[in-house]
């Protein structure tokens, strides 16, 4: 395959005074860069509060934690808050993750994963900014970075803390990205890479492959799309059923095709629906007018093809990698003569993106920025903290999702709704129970546990610990 460099942009004018002066001094790098540091800086201060409050959205972050806990001591990745002795490449494809380990070992923290997670993202902001602006010029590329840093899809996976989609946002930017420029081998090897982040992604490695073909006229698009298919089928058929306890690819039961030809109405459902509008608005329907968007294609229907409503929305992770596609498709758009040829147009359309991201961004995650002491309150951290005491290093604990992931990193952990072996301490959130007496985790433990004694150790009305005997 040879690389072909890119498309020489239009020419755009610009008006004098500061506009030329950045123009002629800062390269589209830099401000690229710029726009990414500023990503960063408001996913971090995000993650912070969410941190800095206690406010753990699920047990994810504690699950992708002990994976790289396992990964920095040369471990395999056996995770004891799926289950005892659970293998969690046996749960999802995502070997990728091993990279993980070295940053881990320096920083041992669950909020290291958050901040790799921000970094990641960020990247990726400053992949799609650098080259909005080198097709579209300056101003219109920063409106698109900016927009993009903001778009509901990343502000979701930042919400939802980590995920193994972290690696998968830069990547398929930087393929993208490269697909557009006509570098093929820079697009084969960045969405190759893909496979190995989550075993989905395959599919979605196919359609690249596919729009790869058409653009370059040549075979190679479709020998990466027998690679994307390839590992699809090996990992769903074989790596993911030889991993797992029930020996078989857990989530392939969610994909209910028999339900949706019983009721093809099921694809107008509200949450469905409203997530497509929104992957159109957030570039101002520019998208629609590049093939490129076809890659949203295999991610929108594993999830609409799903009976559980939390993949149809936008509040958790799964829209972020649709991010890359939708805002990559719309700078093909702008820069294609045939849609917009205008520069005062092109520059509109930059802007209503930005604005169309501002507008939406109070009625997802970064809202919450706007008020942190309601949004993250502290009234809590003395009581966290001091349940966190309780717990010595290096036991073993059954807990809730509540302080798990700030137990991970010095203690084994067991999630309390699995089948877990007799644990040395129990930890509980009690604080939607009240008036409960203060034994009663430690004597729930004993029922859970036949033939244990438990002692309540800590008790003040939020947090019950309790040790075994």
């Amino acid at each position: 395959m040879r690389e072909v460099g890119p498309r020489t942009p239009p020419a755009l004018a610009g008006s004098r005074g500061l506009k030329d002066f950045i123009r002629t001094t800062a390269t589209p790098l830099a401000l690229s860069g710029f726009v990414g540091g500023l990503a960063f800086i408001t996913y971090s201060v995000f993650s912070w509060l969410q941190w800095h409050s206690y406010t753990i959205r699920s047990w994810d972050l504690g699950i992708f934690t002990q994976l790289a806990k396992d990964y920095a001591n040369f471990r395999p990745p056996i995770v004891s808050l799926k289950g005892d002795g659970y293998n969690l490449l046996g749960d999802h494809f995502h070997p990728l993750l091993v990279l993980l380990a070295p940053f881990y070992r320096l920083f041992p923290s669950a909020y290291t994963l958050l901040v790799l997670q921000n970094i990641l993202l960020a990247l990726s902001v400053v992949v799609v900014c650098n080259f909005a602006i080198k097709r579209l010029g300056t101003i219109t590329g920063v409106c698109l970075g900016l927009g993009y840093a903001l778009s509901w899809g990343l502000q979701s996976a930042v919400d939802s803390q980590f995920h193994e989609i972290a690696f998968a946002v830069p990547l398929l930017a930087l393929a993208l990205v490269a697909l557009l420029e006509e570098r093929w081998r820079s697009v084969w090897l960045w969405a190759a890479l893909l496979v190995f982040v989550k075993e989905d992604l395959g599919l979605t490695v196919f359609v690249i492959g596919l729009v790869m073909a058409w653009r370059a006229r040549s075979s190679a698009g479709l020998w990466l799309s027998m690679w994307g298919v390839g590992w699809f089928v090996l990992t769903t058929k074989v790596i993911l059923p030889s991993m797992n306890p029930g020996d078989h690819w857990a989530y392939q039961s969610q994909l209910n095709i028999r339900g949706l030809l019983s009721d093809p109405g099921s694809l107008l459902q509200q949450d469905k629906v409203a997530t497509l509008l929104l992957l159109v608005a957030i570039t101002a329907g520019l998208c629609l007018f590049s093939p490129l968007t076809l890659i949203v294609l295999p991610t929108l229907a594993w999830r609409f093809l799903s009976d559980l409503p939390v993949y149809w929305g936008q509040e958790w992770q799964y829209s972020a990698v649709l991010m890359p596609v939708v805002f990559c498709a719309a700078i093909d758009a702008l820069s294609r003569r045939k849609v917009l040829n205008s520069i005062r147009l092109s520059r509109l359309a930059g802007t209503a993106v930005l604005l169309i991201s501002l507008v939406l961004t109070s009625q997802y995650a970064f809202g919450k920025l706007s008020d942190p002491s309601k949004n993250f309150p502290l009234t809590s951290a003395a009581s966290s903290q001091n349940a966190l005491a309780a717990v010595p290093d290096g036991v073993t604990v059954e807990t809730d999702i509540s302080l798990m992931s700030y137990l991970v990193d010095r203690t084994e952990v067991y999630w309390i709704g699995n089948k877990n072996p007799a644990p040395e301490y129990v930890l509980m959130d009690v604080s939607g129970r009240p008036g409960i007496a203060p034994t009663t985790i430690a004597v729930e433990a004993e029922q859970r546990f036949p033939g244990t004694r438990f002692t309540t150790v800590f008790s003040d009305g939020h947090y019950q610990v309790a040790r075994k005997q």
